[in-house]
C-alpha cells in the first residue's frame, strides 16, 4: 500500500442531512437504551447548540450499546454539521469511531477522508492526533515505512506546539514507542513508551493485560537497549507493579538488580533467562552490562575524595578477571558513564565524574545517609574550631 498519508480514493459526501428522517430510522434501529440520545440529538442540532450536542455525542460513543452504530452516525449526522465543531473533539470522536472498522484499508480510508477536511494550520493539534492514529492503523497493518512517514509528519508539528491536550502527545508518543517495538530499536522504544506512560493514567487508562504488556516490554527495552544504564525512572513508575505475582515478576527484580549493580543477584536470576530467549541469545552483552553498571554503583557509593581505584579492587566490585578491567573502564569512558584517565603503569583508575542518574528510594537513602555523615563532620570541626575563634576574638 502506498505510504503516503493521502489516499487517492474518496468516498462520496453524505446527502444533505435530513433531521427527521435520521433520527426516526435510527430510534427504530437501536435498542431503547440509546433513544434518549437520538432525542438529544434532535433538540440539541436544532438549536445548533454544538457544544452541548458535542458532549452528548461523547456519551453516546462512549456508551457500550452505541457499538454497532458508531459509524453510521459519525457518517450519516456528524459529517454534516463537523465545520460547527472544536475540531479536535471531531477528530477525537473519529479516531474512537474508527476502532469499529475491522478492515485495515477502510478504517485507513475513514481515517484519511477526516484527515483531508481538517485545516492543519488553523487545528494543528487535531492535525497531529490524526497523523498519529493513521500512522497507528498503518503500523497494525504493517506498513513500517508508511508510520514513519506519518510520524515524522507529525513530530514537526507536535515539536513546535506549547501547552499540547495529553491525549494528542500520548497518541503520538504511543505509536513512536510500538513502532521502535516493532524494529527491535530498544533505547527509543524505552524512551518513547515511558514518554506515553507519563500522558495517560496508568490505573484508567490501560487495561490490566496493556499494564502486563508495556511492563514486560520495557523491562527488556531496558536490559537490552544499549545506551541504558539507569533504570531509575522506570523503577519508580507503577507499571511496574504489573509485574507482580505473574510469570514476568522476576524481571522486575533483575531490573532491581541491574540498578544496583548487584553482580551476584543477577548470577542467581540467571538460569531464568531461557524463559526469555532474547535475554538467553543477548547473554554476553548483558554479562557486560552489569559489570558496568556495579562499576558505576561502586564510583556512586565512594565520596568524591576517594575515587581513585585499583583494578584489584575494581576486579572484585566486577567479578571480572585483572586483566579484563581496562578493558571495561574504557567501554564506561566512551558511553560517557563516567569521566577520569586510567594509569596503566600503576594499575589504577581515577574517577572524576560518574553520570547522574535518576535514584531509587534506597538510592536516595544511602545519599540521605552519606549527608547525614557530611554534616556531623562538619558539626565536629565547627565545635573544635569555636574554642579558637572565641580566643582570637
Amino acid at each position: 500500500m502506498p505510504s503516503s498519508t493521502s489516499v487517492p480514493v474518496e468516498p462520496p459526501k453524505p446527502p444533505k442531512l435530513d433531521l427527521d428522517e435520521f433520527i426516526a430510522t435510527a430510534v427504530s434501529a437501536t435498542p431503547v437504551e440509546l433513544h434518549p440520545f437520538f432525542e438529544s440529538f434532535g433538540k440539541l442540532h436544532t438549536r445548533k447548540l454544538w457544544h452541548q450536542l458535542t458532549l452528548k455525542l461523547y456519551e453516546f460513543f462512549d456508551h457500550p450499546l452505541s457499538r454497532p452504530f458508531r459509524v453510521n452516525v459519525f457518517e450519516q449526522f456528524v459529517r454534516d454539521f463537523e465545520s460547527k465543531l472544536n475540531q479536535l473533539k471531531l477528530v477525537e470522536m473519529g479516531t474512537k469511531v474508527s476502532k469499529e472498522i475491522d478492515n485495515p484499508q477502510s478504517q485507513l480510508l475513514f481515517l484519511n477522508s477526516i484527515l483531508s477536511r481538517i485545516d492543519a494550520e488553523k487545528s494543528q493539534e487535531a492535525y497531529v492526533l490524526l497523523l498519529a492514529n493513521i500512522a497507528y492503523a498503518k503500523l497494525v497493518y504493517g506498513d513500517l515505512e508508511g508510520t514513519k512517514t506519518d510520524m515524522d509528519t507529525a513530530w514537526k508539528t507536535l515539536d513546535r506546539l506549547e501547552g499540547v491536550d495529553t491525549a494528542v502527545n500520548a497518541s503520538y508518543y504511543k505509536v513512536a514507542a510500538d513502532y521502535y517495538k516493532a524494529k527491535a530499536e530498544y533505547a527509543p522504544y524505552y524512551k518513547h513508551s515511558l514518554l506515553y506512560l507519563a500522558c495517560v493514567d496508568v490505573a484508567t487508562d490501560l487495561t490490566s493485560e496493556e499494564r502486563l504488556l508495556r511492563a514486560h516490554d520495557l523491562g527488556i527495552s531496558a536490559f537490552l537497549g544499549d545506551t541504558i544504564y539507569n533504570f531509575g525512572e522506570l523503577l519508580m513508575h507503577p507499571i511496574l507493579d504489573a509485574l507482580d505475582n505473574t510469570q514476568y515478576d522476576w524481571i522486575k527484580k533483575l531490573l532491581f538488580t541491574f540498578n544496583e549493580g548487584n553482580i551476584g543477584k543477577f548470577e542467581a536470576l540467571a538460569p531464568l533467562f531461557p524463559q526469555e530467549p532474547i535475554l538467553e541469545e543477548n547473554y554476553p552483552f548483558l554479562r557486560q552490562k552489569i559489570c558496568l553498571m556495579a562499576l558505576i554503583e561502586s564510583v556512586f557509593k565512594r565520596n568524591a575524595n576517594d575515587r581513585t581505584m585499583s583494578f584489584q579492587t575494581i576486579a572484585e566490585e566486577t567479578r571480572l578477571p585483572v586483566d579484563e578491567v581496562e578493558h571495561l573502564i574504557m567501554k564506561a569512558l566512551s558511553l560517557k558513564l563516567i569521566r577520569g584517565s586510567l594509569d596503566q603503569v600503576d594499575q589504577k583508575a581515577r574517577i572524576t565524574w560518574v553520570q547522574p542518574r535518576v535514584l531509587s528510594r534506597a538510592q536516595i537513602g544511602e545519599l540521605a545517609t552519606r549527608l547525614g555523615a557530611w554534616i556531623d563532620k562538619l558539626g565536629s570541626v565547627e565545635q573544635r574550631m569555636a574554642p579558637h575563634v572565641s580566643t582570637a576574638a
